[in-house]
């Protein structure tokens, strides 16, 4: 009796694929081993994992990278472990279209720089397979950098579309790479010759009516932001980073402006709503200790560090202009895209308790778990040295599996009064950011093509001038730099989107 088997068992590995596990993969393997073109193999192995869904290759992929290049994605997993998972690859598209639709080239390379790594990214029409393989050479004999690949499985006579997979190594005499395939319930890994793959990355995707291509994946040589994030998770980042990289520089050349004040008013008078959200900073939650207000050395470092950079924005030119702004903005009532009510500080407050309660006890992501009520939130303030003194935002945030005590520490921002202000001994007690901190760092990490719309020259210079970031003191440099980064994904994934829609206008 014969019985049909539901689904489908493997695929069998076409020519001129050779099997990794076959006698002559093992072959080159060994080969391309004492050549010293399999050093990035070894890490890549060990964090080497099967996609979970079957558009999911390109999130498997990355999660592959990520973890081998040992980047710390900076919240949990499961239990106490932080660990790269697809699951957790969801800042530039929703898992649920992943899901159904798999993911562009653009949009990896956005996952990629969004959640802490460095990227270098090229689309087969903007490269050569001469150029291709010398960077496969540079990344097989290191194991610092990774690459990624984006291809047509139909030049290497394979069944499906669109693919990922990482490179595990080269074999130069035979001018074949290993690739690394993550649909490991089709293919095993294998060898493919370099130039074929090149084939399959010179296809046209049609989703986004670009090519596909390679990217390189490494960890950025910095230290990470102090004070602010851009928020990967921002769900109106299409409408921010579509009106500063399209809107202003339209509404720049499109306005006869006169100075500084003028510009300010164009930029921050109109954005969408998201604009605010899009950029957050970054609190430090710690477990309340029996009412014990001690700080360790290193979290007064960190406060102090904090303070520091707060300093620095309030002495660059840049936040002078920006509170002259505010002020006029305020004395005369007119409105703009500010913090708004939920932003006073008790809801602040309540807020990054939340948040800290689901970050140290892993239930829910970033705020988004359901059932919790934060009550006995407190401000107070504390002395980390005699110059840096900072604020202790306090709170017990219950659900209903119990309830967990949360401390956020702050740097103490002493400005005029406004109404994020609690009273303490006369002070004026402001959690970071205000709208003139946050203003300020925005408009020093847009890129400068943002300003290349007035009509007056002159007033162009003038802008460029004052937001240039060389002369930039150190720490605020790195803050500003870290920020033109990560806006880096957004603009590029816009920019990609943007040309495919006007092909497609041309199209028709």
């Amino acid at each position: 009796m014969c019985m049909a088997s539901p689904g489908l068992y493997r695929r069998e590995l076409p020519s001129p694929a050779i099997e990794f596990a076959s006698p002559l993969g093992k072959k080159l393997f060994g080969e391309a081993h004492e050549q010293g073109t399999m050093e990035g193999f070894f890490k890549l192995i060990s964090y080497y994992q099967t996609q979970s869904e079957p558009a999911y290759c390109g999130l498997a992929t990355l999660s592959v990278v990520l973890n081998a290049l040992a980047i710390d994605p900076g919240r949990k997993w499961k239990g106490p472990w932080r660990w790269f998972d697809e699951s957790m690859l969801d800042c530039c598209e929703p898992l649920a279209q992943i899901k159904l639709e798999g993911i562009t080239f653009g949009k990896v390379a956005c996952l990629a720089r969004c959640n802490g790594a460095k990227v270098e990214a090229f689309r087969s029409d903007k490269s050569s397979v001469d150029e291709f393989r010398k960077l496969v050479i540079s990344c097989s004999q290191s194991e610092d950098s990774h690459v990624i690949v984006s291809y047509h499985r139909t030049p290497l006579n394979q069944t499906g579309i669109g693919h990922f997979s990482p490179l595990g190594g080269y074999h130069a005499e035979m001018d074949m790479v290993l690739v690394l395939d993550v649909a490991r319930f089709k293919y095993p890994p294998h060898w493919v010759p370099l130039t074929l793959l090149w084939e399959g990355m010179s296809t046209i995707d049609q989703a986004t009516g670009l090519r596909r291509g390679y990217m390189v994946i490494s960890r950025l040589n910095r230290a990470p932001s102090i004070l602010y994030t851009v928020s990967c998770r921002h769900e109106g980042w299409s409408r921010v980073a579509k009106f500063l990289t399209e809107d202003v520089p339209q509404l720049l050349k499109s306005e006869d402006l006169k100075d500084v004040q003028e510009v300010l008013s164009v930029v921050f008078k109109p954005p969408p709503s998201e604009l605010r959200g899009l950029i957050t900073w970054i609190a430090e939650v710690r477990r309340q200790e029996d009412g014990n207000l001690t700080l360790s050395d290193e979290e007064k470092g960190r406060l102090a560090l904090k303070a520091d950079i707060l300093e620095q924005i309030r002495t660059t030119a840049v936040f002078k202009h920006v509170t002259r702004w505010l002020d006029s903005e305020n004395s005369s009532s007119k409105t703009y895209a500010n913090l708004g009510e939920e932003d006073t500080l008790a809801v602040l407050a309540t807020c990054v308790c939340c948040q800290g309660a689901d970050l140290l006890t892993g239930c829910g992501r970033l705020g988004l778990s359901s059932g919790k009520n934060c009550c006995q939130i407190e401000v107070k303030l504390v002395n980390v040295d005699s110059e840096n003194p900072g604020t202790l935002v306090s709170g017990t945030v219950t659900t209903s599996g119990g309830s967990e005590e949360v401390e956020v520490l702050v740097p103490l921002c002493q400005r005029e009064p406004s109404r994020l202000c609690l009273y303490n001994e006369g002070h004026c007690i402001e959690m970071h950011p205000c709208d003139a901190d946050f203003l300020t760092v925005l408009l020093l990490a847009l890129p400068f093509h943002t300003w290349s719309g007035f009509k007056e020259e002159k007033l162009r210079v003038d802008v460029l001038s004052l937001l240039a970031t060389e002369d930039l003191p150190p720490l605020l440099q790195e803050e500003v730099m870290f920020g033109k980064h990560e806006l880096i994904p957004w603009v590029l994934l816009l920019r990609d989107q943007f040309h495919f829609l006007m092909q497609r206008c041309g199209d028709v």
